[in-house]
């Protein structure tokens, strides 16, 4: 049986370890259950025991979160497992190193004697680097593709982000564009949606307009209030500023200095994707999500987001991101479940395999 490592970390700043432990040492007990070893703290100090890979991926986590916490930035929950997927993927190049020197303050035994090569990691440089800021809330990837798409979002005229529920595909595409109306680079912000899911039919449905197509816009509007206040929301969406609309009512416009969001794509016929992609204006970028498994057109129409997908990605101004399973980071069951559903089907090169 492998005898355990135990390693022993100080923190400089005593007023931070409530952040960083959580209340009740919830993010502790998160990293203890999620990488299966063992954490105490008393103090400054935190004692890391179990697999040597294990707490040396528990002490990354915990410095890069503290590094966090030291610039002013706040620790969630979902922040630990957010750090622990990243940094549990290294770049392939990356091997951590160990020098047979002593460390200053070392706990019982040769296993804490060993001083750790402390070179930046690659992963904990991303987090670092892909930031999304908006007036309620800061975002950083829980995940490699997370990142990659999150620089696409800021840098690229169109991106397109297919994969399954709970990616992060529409919300982060939403704060990209609120960081950007923010920061003046694009002059509105315009999001729309297919309105046909689960077989509905807008003419079936009571009220006017704006009662027919919100339902299928809730989730967009769910996402714009998380990212600024609600005050703020409203007004820019009388002045037009925010403007949520039916992909339908895209028809004949020239979308110049906006940043445009079509969400739910793989709802959409080729003949609308089309129509939707030519609105490209002047100063402007546009993002089409969708998760080909979920499509709710009639099984003998192809969808325009597939079509769109299989016609453009050779475009070197495209950027196409591809989501699967293990990016979701909703509830971990999430994960799970489209895993099973995965297991059963057979999908196509643009489908969640």
């Amino acid at each position: 049986m492998t005898k355990p490592h135990s390693i022993y970390l100080s923190f400089e700043d005593n007023t931070l370890l409530g952040a960083l432990f959580g209340g009740h040492n919830q993010n502790l007990e998160k990293l203890e259950k999620g990488l299966g070893i063992s954490i105490s703290s008393r103090g400054e100090m935190v004692a890391l025991s179990g697999d040597q890979k294990k707490i040396l991926l528990a002490e990354s986590v915990l410095r890069s979160l503290y590094e966090r916490l030291e610039r002013g930035h706040d620790v969630q929950p979902g922040d630990v497992d957010a750090a622990i997927r990243m940094l549990s993927q290294p770049a392939p190049s990356h091997q951590p190193k160990k020098e047979k020197k002593p460390m200053a303050k070392n706990g019982t035994g040769k296993e804490g004697k060993e001083k750790r090569h402390t070179a930046p990691h690659p992963a904990k440089e991303t987090l670092e680097k892909s930031v999304i800021q908006t007036p309620k809330k800061r975002f950083t990837p829980y995940s490699h593709k997370q990142a990659e798409y999150m620089d696409a979002l800021l840098s690229s005229e169109l991106v397109f982000a297919a994969g399954p529920a709970g990616t992060g595909k529409t919300y982060i595409a939403v704060a990209a564009a609120v960081a950007l109306f923010c920061d003046h680079q694009v002059e509105r912000i315009i999001l729309s949606r297919p309105a046909v899911e689960a077989g509905e039919r807008l003419g079936f449905l009571p009220g006017d307009l704006k009662d027919k197509v919100d339902p299928y816009l809730r989730p967009i509007y769910d996402a714009l209030y998380d990212m600024l206040p609600a005050e703020k929301v409203l007004k820019y969406i009388s002045t037009g500023e925010i403007e949520i609309a039916p992909l339908a009512y895209m028809r004949g416009r020239t979308l110049r200095n906006a940043y445009v969001i079509l969400d739910e794509a793989q709802n959409s016929t080729p003949i609308q994707m089309k129509m939707f992609l030519t609105r490209l204006g002047e100063g402007s970028r546009m993002v089409v999500t969708g998760d080909l498994t979920q499509t709710d057109l009639p099984r003998d129409m192809k969808s325009g987001f597939r079509d769109a997908l299989e016609k453009l990605e050779h475009l070197e101004e495209v950027k196409v991101i591809k989501f699967t399973a293990k990016e979701i980071v909703r509830h971990p069951l999430t994960t799970k479940i489209v895993q099973a559903y995965e297991k059963h089907d057979k999908p196509s090169k643009w489908e969640n395999g």
